[in-house]
Formats: structure tokens, sequence, C-alpha cells
């Protein structure tokens, strides 16, 4: 197994610009994951680990078969790594392909949350409850920057998740037979439970500015969650979290 010793090391300046990168990530078809727990998780649900890079020494993994293996010291390890004090490994995880579709029953949509720990909570939490695919229109984070994959906890693995303009979201929708509910502060807006969502798609925007006109102009109904009437927002990880229990339930 090669030992890494230097910071100009082509294979450390490619983890530096995964971890930095959105482009690049594209470009590569690949990115960045970190810790042995994760590894495990990768492998067990299929994902094509592409290389490993361990921090001073290299550990066992049950299915790993990947002949780009790497040492490096901590420091070199550290300088590499886009997570303070990380025990290891980093590893590259190829950039699955969009599959064909299957019959969609729940949707969660998210625009313009760019907060990368609120998007792969949301992602987190849709696996947890069973929800079909979430799908990111607008200014979202990136799925795959470090701090949103390690916020899915794994579930960045077995989640489907798509990327969508608003006009092919509506497609994609109105081609699934799903009706589109969005959660704003609005006096029209409907009591999330008094709906039935056991086939529906509901969208929530950023805490700070909501949906935008554009997106709530395309929904067949606006919904709320009840609150206490001096209660403002939920954070919008909170919010989805609360509407896909809706769904589940």
């Amino acid at each position: 197994m090669e030992t890494l010793s230097s910071r100009k090391n082509a294979h450390i300046r490619h983890l530096r610009e995964l971890a930095a990168d959105g482009a690049y990530r594209r470009a590569s078809g690949e990115y960045l994951c970190d810790g042995i727990k994760t590894l495990r998780e990768a492998l067990r649900f299929g994902a094509e680990v592409r290389s490993v890079l361990w921090k001073e020494r290299a550990e066992t993994v049950e299915g790993l078969d990947c002949p780009k293996q790497y040492l490096a010291p901590a420091e070199i390890f550290d300088y590499a790594s886009p997570m303070k004090n990380s025990p290891g490994p980093l590893f590259c995880v190829a950039i699955p392909e969009e599959r064909e579709l299957p019959r969609l029953q729940s949707v969660l949509v998210l625009e313009n949350v760019q907060d990368p720990g609120n998007v792969g909570t949301v992602v987190r939490t849709a696996n947890a409850f069973g929800i079909d695919a979430v799908i990111l229109v607008g200014a979202c984070a990136d799925l795959y920057q470090p701090k949103t994959a390690r916020a899915t906890m794994g579930a960045i693995f077995r989640q489907r998740v798509l990327y969508r303009d608003l006009d092919s979201l509506c497609e994609l929708l109105k081609a699934q037979d799903l009706p589109l509910y969005g959660a704003a502060l609005d006096e029209r807006a409907k009591d999330v439970r008094s709906l039935d969502l056991h086939h529906a798609a509901l969208a929530v925007g950023s805490e700070g500015q909501g949906l935008s006109r554009e997106l709530l102009a395309r929904c067949d109904e606006t919904i709320i969650i009840p609150m206490r009437p001096d209660s403002e927002s939920l954070n919008a990880a909170v919010a989805a979290s609360v509407l896909m229990w809706e769904i589940a339930r």
C-alpha cells in the first residue's frame, strides 16, 4: 500500500478539490466521504468506492475490494481532510447515475435550502420515513459536498435524491400524477392534517424566504403546520420532517 507523504501528491490535491469544488466533483464523477462507519454503510448498500486514504494505519473492512488504497501520516491526512480531527478514512464514492424512476407515491421538494446540515438531515429523515424521492430545486446545498453527505448519516447511499429546475419538476409531478402542496405562511393555507397525503409531493423553502412565488404559483394547494400563534416559523429541516411524518402517518 502506497504511503503519501507530500501535500503536492496528485491524490491529495484531488481530495482537496473534491471537498471544495462542486464543478470538480461533477467532472470527476465522485465525491468525498469520511469515517469507518460511513465506509461500511457505503459498501453495505452497494455504493462504488473508488479509493480510500487511511490515517496512519489501514483497517480490515469486510467487502472492501478497492485497489486504490493509500496511507498518509496524520499531518498529510489532516491537510487532505475537510473535517477537523477526523480519524479517517477518507474515501471517494462514485456519483450514481439517475435511474429510471418507478411509480412515486411520496415526494419531498426542497427549494433554495442552502444549509448543508438541513439538506442532509432532510435526506436522512426521508429515508427513515420511506419517502420515495427528495427533489432539490434552485440554490440548494450540494448533496455531494462533505458537510451535506456527512449529515445524511449514510442515507445518501440509499435514498433517491433528484435535481430538477422548476419546469422539469412540474413535468415530473404531472407524469407521476402527484399533486404539489407548498408549505407557506398563508391565510388560505390548509392545515396539513386535513389533507390526504398518501400520494402527494410537499414543498418546503428556506427558513428565511420560504418558497418562491414561482413555485407557489405552481402548487395545487398551500399547507401550514399548526403552531402557537406567537411562533413565527420552523427550521426548514424540522418543517420538512413534520410534513414527512404526516405523509408516513
